[in-house]
């Protein structure tokens, strides 16, 4: 390596810290030119391009760079790249590849762990967090990652104290005062409710006093005081919901479309495969149910996968902004369906630890693709929890989804949630009529009432034999990441069933809104 050229990269690089975008780029193309063979210089336009939003000349330029030097730091950006794109697979080769010489930096790691995350194993990405935070212990970031990663494999001792660990260093971070108060039930004795009182009153920024509330609200549900925790989640629901350009028009768009692309075509060459998905409406106990099935021998989870909406969106060769919108169901419905199969089944193979086994795709918004499933995949298995709809829109409105997903726009206000719930009963209505035999409905008041009939129902519907391991569901040491991860691991129970009686006053307006709907309350 030159001189100049060391000059170079320690100029990129410490352009690159500062977040000096423009001026990475800018150098970095500039080694590319002149030493269009070296690797450093491939590296670092390649992150300087993903960077600034050209995501294919930063994978061009960082697949370069591993074709000359196949070092772990390039490998892990690679990788990064390759899971935004969606190529699974090539992402996970490029991890293999990584394991043997990893990168030595901090940050290198921690990318290795969030790519290891987002195709559903934990186990490995906890490794690699684990290092990141040896290196940059002061890195909130990175412990972070870590305690999200603890909590789902069920550790929570660990990943209580890699939070406090966390407070105690930047003592504002709402994500962690958010993700503590979500790890256990709190008791009267030990809570953190001063603690995110206090908090809360000096933190300014939304997304922030958003993540607060949540976490107030759900210790302050734990600790006995219910009507003080809905009245915190009504003032910060509204706040937040002020701050979105949302009506439920829109949600109401999307059920126009998969009921007006309904019948889909069948499949040329249907695949055999036979998956077995959960759906139903968020919180209703889609997670539960894949325990309970998870546990059988002969199962596996694959966790809450983007596979079908993602394969539905590639069918329908939109250019639109979203995955899921009117004119890609439109599209996707002249589809041929076979190769939606197949393809659905190529991505959902990266997601799989036994090829033997059956696998759960438990991503409950696959309700809007149960035709798409159906058709695609006629060996295919699918169950549809339903709940209490009061304590559904109650159960939906308490938790927090993805914050900035439009998907769940509708949460944030009890009415918006209850107009969501008609559209989805209305449409499951139709799935019903449409496909006997490939779906059940499921009430979760039921389950919990009569777990071993009704885990029988479900394993008859799959064509699985009895299982006493089902009925031990909190036993799998399975990873959960989802919100309910918590309750899984304890036997059943029935505190949530009727929860919404206790705010009947509050949900008096939503229980009007069903009964002029049709919508029967148990």
């Amino acid at each position: 390596m030159t001189t100049m050229f060391a000059r170079q990269v320690s100029a990129a690089r410490n352009a690159l810290m500062r977040g000096d975008i423009q001026a990475t780029r800018q150098i970095a193309a500039t080694m590319v030119a002149n030493n269009p063979t070296e690797a450093e210089g491939h590296f670092l336009l390649g992150v300087a391009e993903s960077n600034a939003g050209h995501i294919q000349a930063g994978l061009r330029h960082l697949d370069q760079a591993v074709a000359i030097d196949p070092r772990g730091e390039y490998r892990a950006q690679l990788a990064r790249l390759l899971i935004m794109t969606r190529r699974d697979g090539d992402a996970a080769a490029t991890l293999r590849e990584a394991e043997a010489a990893p990168p030595a930096d901090a940050f290198s790691r921690d990318t290795i762990g969030c790519v290891y995350a987002r195709l559903g194993n934990h186990a490995a990405a906890l490794a690699h967090f684990n290092e990141a935070v040896r290196l940059e212990p002061q890195n909130g970031n990175y412990r972070y990652n870590q305690a999200v990663t603890l909590n789902f494999l069920g550790r929570a001792e660990e990943a209580d104290a890699a939070l406090e660990a966390l407070i105690a260093l930047a003592p504002g971070d709402a994500r962690a005062h958010h993700l503590l108060a979500g790890i256990r039930k709190q008791t009267p004795a030990c809570n953190h409710v001063e603690r995110l009182e206090r908090t809360l009153g000096g933190t300014g920024d939304g997304r922030g006093r958003l993540l607060l509330s949540y976490a107030l609200a759900k210790e302050l549900e734990d600790i006995g005081r219910p009507d003080d925790a809905l009245a915190r989640l009504c003032v910060a629901n509204a706040e937040h919901r002020r701050t979105l350009p949302y009506a439920f028009a829109r949600d109401a768009a999307l059920f126009d479309a998969i009921e007006a692309a309904w019948p889909l075509p069948q499949a040329i060459g249907p695949s055999t495969a036979d998956p077995i998905f959960i759906i139903g409406m968020p919180r209703t106990g889609t997670t539960l149910v894949d325990r309970i099935l998870s546990s059988h021998p002969q199962v596996e989870s694959a966790g809450e996968l983007q596979a079908m909406p993602l394969t539905v969106k590639k069918a329908g060769g939109t250019r639109t902004s979203t995955v899921m919108d009117a004119e890609t169901i439109a599209a996707a419905a002249q589809a041929d369906m076979g190769a939606i199969g197949r393809d659905y089944l190529e991505r959902a193979s990266h997601h799989r630890r036994d090829a033997t086994l059956r696998f759960i795709d438990k991503f409950p918004g696959n309700f809007f693709y149960a035709g798409f499933i159906a058709r695609a995949l006629p060996s295919a298995r699918i169950i549809c929890l339903r709940r209490d709809p009061m304590d559904t829109v109650l159960s939906n409105f308490r938790n927090l989804f993805a914050v900035g997903s439009p998907y769940y726009d509708y949460s944030y206000d009890l009415l918006d949630t209850a107009a969501y719930h008609v559209r989805f009963d209305r449409l499951m209505a139709r799935w019903r009529q449409a496909l006997p035999g490939q779906l059940i409905e499921l009430r979760y008041e039921d389950l919990v009432a009569d777990l071993e009939g009704e885990t029988r129902r479900l394993l008859a519907h799959c064509g699985l034999d009895w299982s006493e391991d089902c009925l031990s569901f909190h036993s799998n040491n399975a990873p959960v990441s989802t919100p309910s991860a918590a309750q899984v691991r304890q036997p059943i129970y029935t505190g949530s069933v009727g929860r919404w009686k206790r705010h009947a006053a509050v949900l008096e307006p939503v229980r009007r809104y069903f009964e002029q709907a049709g919508i029967d309350i148990p």
